[in-house]
Parts: C-alpha cells; structure tokens; sequence
C-alpha cells in the first residue's frame, strides 16, 4: 500500500469553509447530519489552501456566554478560528502522519486534522479516531506478520537444531564405524582360523571313526586294520591336537575381548543417543562423559591424551542425549583446536552451587574478538563446508535450557577451558549447604 493509498482511507470529504462566513452560520452547519461525525470544520482562501479549523468547542464557548450568539453571532468565522491547525499531507505514511498528530495533539481534543496534497491544497478532514483505528489495524497486522515470522523463525531453528544434529550423529557413527571395524577384523580372522584349525580335526576323527568300525568288523583282515591304524596315525601328527589347544584357547579369548569390544561400543551407542530412555531422568554427569569420550575415542586417540579427574557427583535432572551432545561438540572441537600431538584435561566436581565439568585442551586457543562470536549462530572458524557454525550455539542453549551456565576462558598459544554448571536439586543444594 503506498503513503497515498494508506491515508486515503482516512479523507472525508467536508466541504470547507470561507473566512468571511459568520458565527451563526458555521454553527448551523454544525447542526448538519453530514457534519455531526467531526469536531471542526475546515477554513479554507481563495486557492483551496487551509487557512484554520473553527471548533465545536470555540463555538459552544461563545454562545454559553450570556447574549454570545446576539453579540458574536454576525462576526466572521475568521476571528475565532484556529489559524495553526493540524496539516498533513496526505503523501506521508499512516507511521509518520500518526507521529505528527500525536505530537501536536492537545488534550481535551478538540479538533479534527486537515488533509492536503502535494500542492498544499485542502483535500478533506481525517479524525484522530479514525487515525488511531487505521493505526491499530496497522499494528494487528503487523501483529500477525510478527507472530508467523516467529513460527517460521522456530520451524527454521527446529531445523538447523536437527540439521546440525544429523551432522553430529553423522560424525558419531563414522567414529563408530571406524571403532567397530578394527575389532570386527580380528574376530573375522580369528573365525577363518578356527575354521583352518578345525578342519584337520575333523580328518581326525573321520580317520578314526573308520578304525574304530575296522576293529569291530569281524570280516576285516590284517591290511585293512593297518591301514586304517595309519590313517588315524598321519591325522592325528597332522592335526596335532597336544599343540592345538594352547592356539585354542588363545583364538577364543582373542575373539571373546574382540566381542566385548563390539558390544561396548554398541552400549556406548545407545546410551549416547538414549533411545530407550526417558528425554529426562537422573543421571551421574560421569556418565555422560564416559559415554562421549567412547564415541569421540576415534576423533581423539593417536592424537589427544585424555586425563580425566572425576568426582563423586549427585544424580542431576537432566536429558543425557542433550547433554552428551553437548560434551561430544567440545570433545570434538577441543580435538581440531590441537595440533600435532595434545591433551584434554576433563574435570568434574559438585559443591552447593551446583555439578560442574571442565573441559580444558592445550591447543591453539582463541583471541578476544573470536572467543567474543563463538556461541553466535553461524559462526565459524572452520573452512567452508567442515562447520555450520551452530554446534556451540546449541551447545550454549541446551546448557540454558537446563537451567545451568556454559563458560569459556580462552588465550592464544596455551589453549581453551569451558566450563559447565548445572544447578542441583533443591534436596541435595540443601544438604550440601548444611
């Protein structure tokens, strides 16, 4: 709509008024249906350009007086009207017109505005009342637009939340993959040599299952006995089972660790992602650092030394799959922050302001100005297309959500710390207290 458009709906035609029309005159024309709706009517010269408004409120003045109508009645209007009234041109907005009004408003409100083309030229009266029903619908509006920019604005975080979700799980089961395949190798190769191992067995017992069957038949003469006694001799020198078992034994166990392995990592998988939890429960925050450092453990080993220093802790109120995601963002970035070889530093105690963990790595750290943006949606300091720049924004609203506060305390050459709060519970905040 343009600044045109917008005020036209608030033009009403009133045909003005000449200065030299009397008193009398002007009140009758007050008295007029048409005119019943305003609160002045417009004093216009000989080239349509306003000159003044005359008001109910002047008017009702003069003839309250005692004879005002015998005495006043026949002067022109000119003398009692307003020579400074509200103007506005009708090329300015409904923004800028409400501003001008309200500005020069005056109050108990007596007086319509004037309305005028570009030229200068009376085109009509606007009323305040109209003005502010034109600026409340204005803000309705506005109102609406706001409120479905926010839903867009949520379905567009919701978005860029699992987007950046999906990346970290992407990593996660890369690091995961990655573990699984070194184990799963050595259990692949140890089943190929039990199955090598194996097969001389089976010749063996093949061997002498056939000796067993010579020596119970009656109708079996000397040199089948021999040679079957030799069959079962070379199979039991070729499958040399006094020396199989120690390899055995060896094999199973090997395989065995191998399993556990797998099967760590598979736990560690699922209570990472807790997809057969709760989205809140108590929970050891050790745990949850335990659980991150396994899935991080292909970002990290050969390159980080991990020392950790855990306390006791109370169990805390909390969603584990947030907060591990949390941990595995700073794992995962205190590790890209190394270079060459590195050690992150995980700390945890409680005491009565709350749970916290420190997470502290030596590598290149940050200056002020980037340590200032690091929780800002979108920024990065990584090459495009390696970061979406939202994992420490989400990190820091997740910690939020919980109630807790996320720190960080960074210098160049000598590395970076965050520090993690979460608030205990009122129960456990009181016993410690005590």
């Amino acid at each position: 709509m343009t600044h045109a458009r917008a005020l036209q709906s608030l033009l009403r035609a009133v045909k003005p008024l000449a200065a030299s029309m009397s008193i009398n005159e002007v009140a009758d024309l007050f008295l007029a249906a048409e005119h019943r709706a305003f609160l002045s009517l417009p004093v216009v010269d000989e080239n349509n350009r306003p000159l003044g408004l005359v008001s109910r409120a002047t008017l009702q003045d003069i003839f309250m007086q005692r004879f005002g109508r015998d005495l006043r009645g026949r002067h022109p209007v000119g003398e009692v009207m307003n020579d400074a009234p509200l103007i506005v041109s009708l090329e300015a907005s409904l923004e800028e017109a409400s501003k001008q009004v309200t500005a020069q408003l005056q109050y108990p409100i007596t007086e319509d505005f004037v309305l005028i083309d570009a030229q200068g030229k009376y085109c009509g009266l606007g009323t305040v009342l109209d003005l502010l029903k034109a600026m409340e619908a204005r803000v309705a509006q506005r109102n609406r637009v706001l409120r479905q920019a926010l839903v867009d604005l949520k379905e567009s975080q919701a978005q860029l939340l699992q987007s950046e979700k999906m990346a970290s799980l992407g990593q996660m089961v890369a690091g995961v993959a990655h573990e699984l395949n070194t184990p799963l190798g050595y259990v692949k190769n140890n089943v190929q040599l039990l199955r090598e191992l194996s097969e001389p067995l089976f010749e063996l017992a093949a061997a002498q299952a056939r000796l067993g069957h010579c020596l119970n038949d009656p109708d079996c003469d000397e040199a089948s006995l021999a040679q079957a006694l030799q069959v079962a001799e070379e199979a039991r020198q070729h499958a040399a089972p006094e020396l199989l078992a120690e390899d055995l034994q060896q094999l199973y166990g090997d395989t065995l660790y191998g399993l556990e392995q797998i099967a760590e990592l598979v736990v560690g998988l699922k209570d990472f992602a807790r997809l057969d939890r709760a989205m809140s429960e108590e929970i050891d925050l050790n745990d949850c650092i335990r659980s991150a450092l396994l899935i991080a453990r292909n970002h990290i080993k050969d390159k980080v030394e991990v020392v950790q220093q855990l306390g006791e802790l109370p169990r805390i109120a909390c969603a584990p799959s947030q907060i591990n995601q949390v941990l595995l963002n700073l794992l995962t970035n205190a590790a890209q922050a190394i270079d060459g070889l590195g050690r992150i530093q995980i700390r945890s105690w409680a005491d009565t302001q709350g749970v916290h963990v420190s997470l502290q790595d030596n590598g290149r750290g940050m200056p002020p100005e980037v340590m200032a943006k690091i929780f800002d949606p979108f920024f990065t300091t990584k090459p495009v297309g390696q970061g979406t720049g939202l994992g420490l924004s989400i990190s820091y609203k997740i910690v939020q959500d919980h109630g807790g506060q996320i720190r960080v305390a960074s210098e160049p050459g000598r590395g970076t710390r965050f520090l993690i709060s979460l608030p205990l519970p009122a129960t456990v905040a009181m016993k410690r207290s005590a």
